[in-house]
């Protein structure tokens, strides 16, 4: 039977799992090195939840459209949008796994956080306008060494597999760990 990740989202939301807006140590130390000399543009939070990434850049002034399966995370993202003296977060309800579109050059900043839909690869790479920065961070295989977090492969990356997949773009960053849990991240400019 397949999973209805948006039952599954709206339940973890609801419950309070997945609340923090504390922006993942990643967001700001690309940020700083590369992205903070530009003037703030438009930003593409793609699975955003509640909106700890988004907020964290509307803060700094950039208009930030955050797209999220679960009505709930996306209604929370709304309400902690509200405290915002900067920049602007439009959050909307959207199953990323029907979309093939996210937009044609329309995008400074993409950025992903711990999902992974192989099928979007493409259209991240599109969304970007030239010049555009993407920012990705998720699991990969040895996150099943570490409780906690997916088991299943469809949502783990294999070695190198993310450095593999946007090898078109400039590669400024990319690192895979497995302390603590096991993750890949990219930072890259198109």
């Amino acid at each position: 039977m397949e999973r209805d990740e948006k039952t599954l989202w709206n339940a973890k939301y609801a419950e309070g799992s997945h609340a923090s807006l504390e922006s993942d140590p990643l967001l700001p130390k690309a940020y700083q090195e590369w992205i903070a000399s530009s003037e703030p543009g438009t930003a593409l939070d793609v699975a955003g939840g509640v909106g700890r990434h988004a907020i964290w850049l509307a803060d700094r002034g950039w208009n930030v459209r955050l797209l999220d399966i679960s009505e709930v995370g996306v209604s929370l993202a709304r309400k902690n949008a509200t405290k915002l003296s900067h920049g602007a977060v439009e959050a909307e309800v959207s199953d990323l796994t029907r979309a093939t579109d996210l937009g044609q050059q329309q995008y400074d900043l993409v950025m992903v956080f711990f999902y992974l839909q192989r099928e979007l690869f493409p259209a991240l790479i599109s969304a970007l306008k030239p010049g555009g920065y993407l920012i990705y961070k998720t699991y990969t295989e040895d996150q099943k060494k570490f409780s906690g977090g997916p088991s299943h492969p469809m949502y783990l990356l294999q070695p190198n597999e993310l450095l593999r997949a946007f090898q078109s773009l400039r590669v400024l960053h990319y690192h895979e760990t497995s302390k603590d849990k096991g993750t890949a991240e990219l930072v890259a400019r198109k």
